[in-house]
């Protein structure tokens, strides 16, 4: 019988039990800025409804996090107007990486290192499923849609762009 792979304990993945959140945790070979079609690719899912999780950053450098599909990009200036804010810009990777805690790759919205405000592009809430980081790269887990605002306080917003 094949053995199965040890699971990373990721502060994600730990908030997600302390919770008692129903959730599936699915593995892929993690490729280097391979984004959501290589974790699509590798489990056989549907790009829109694997969820990513960006980090942006207001005009005050005060960062925010933003829910996407993985097949759509955010509209800074939607997000900015939905948010109350006057501009609002991807941060850089290293600036993200030290506002959650996580690598650039396995950022999860669960579990960050400092609370942040949650957002999620609005249509995200009406699928049956999704799949998002959980907190390594590699690593996503499979949960209900309102587990974002049950458990992350996370406000809909409509700030989708195609990508």
């Amino acid at each position: 019988m094949a053995k199965k792979p040890k699971l990373p304990s990721t502060p994600a993945l730990r908030m997600l039990r302390e919770k008692g959140v129903a959730h599936e945790v699915h593995t892929y070979t993690y490729v280097d800025r391979g984004g959501v079609a290589a974790s699509a690719a590798a489990l056989g899912r549907d790009p829109h409804g694997i969820v990513k999780t960006l980090v942006f950053e207001d005009e005050r450098a005060e960062p925010l996090i933003i829910l996407m599909h993985g097949d759509a990009a955010v509209s800074a200036k939607a997000l900015a107007r939905a948010t109350g804010r006057k501009s609002t810009a991807p941060c850089a990777p290293a600036v993200a990486e030290r506002h959650t805690g996580y690598r650039v790759g396995g950022t999860s919205p669960f579990g960050t290192r400092k609370a942040l405000p949650v957002y999620v592009e609005a249509s995200i809430l009406e699928l049956e499923s999704l799949l998002i980081n959980g907190g390594s790269r590699g690593v996503l887990v499979e949960i209900v849609p309102s587990v974002l605002v049950d458990v992350l306080g996370a406000v809909p917003v409509s700030v989708a762009r195609d990508a």
